[in-house]
């Protein structure tokens, strides 16, 4: 298992602590979130499966798992629901980018966080910053912690924009 210790920091969990992990490869790194999480009471890990490899969660009270069929289609969340939403190598292969931020956006608490992984070279960072300032997500930063991946960070601000 790789060394996820920088990565966990950006993810303060507290009891009841939701995350959402919208992903085309369940692995590593989404076992040690739920690892991270799971010395917190009443914590819960989604997942939101892409088409993609995955290995084998089993689902539970605390891991919930949701199969999406394609890139054409939309995760399912409920609206404030989350604390963090990670979205791994899915959303610049996503048919429906903006639908999907705006999905993100609606699944936050207020002042919740995103935070967009893809593997180096495959999304533009620049844009897709300019992607989350468009969908009303603020102090959208750029982050080199994980080794062979772009990482961008941007939060969910209460009465900004949306205000939702």
């Amino acid at each position: 298992m790789n060394d996820y210790r920088q990565f966990l920091q950006l993810i303060q969990p507290q009891p009841g602590f939701k995350v959402l992990d919208i992903t085309a490869h369940a692995d590593d790194l989404t076992a040690a979130v739920a690892e991270h999480l799971s010395s917190f009471p009443a914590y819960r890990l989604a997942l939101a499966l892409y088409p993609g490899e995955h290995q084998p969660f089993e689902e539970s009270e605390s891991l919930k798992i949701h199969t999406v069929a394609s890139y054409n289609a939309p995760f399912r969340a409920l609206p404030r629901d989350n604390d963090i939403v990670l979205i791994r190598d899915v959303l610049h292969r996503h048919a429906f980018r903006e639908r999907i931020l705006k999905g993100i956006y609606t699944t936050l608490a207020n002042t919740g966080d995103i935070i967009v992984l893809s593997k180096k070279g495959d999304a533009d960072v620049e844009e897709l910053k300019a992607m989350l300032e468009a969908a009303e997500f603020r102090a959208s930063n750029s982050i080199d912690i994980l080794e062979g991946y772009d990482l961008v960070m941007a939060k969910k601000m209460h009465m900004w924009g949306n205000g939702l």
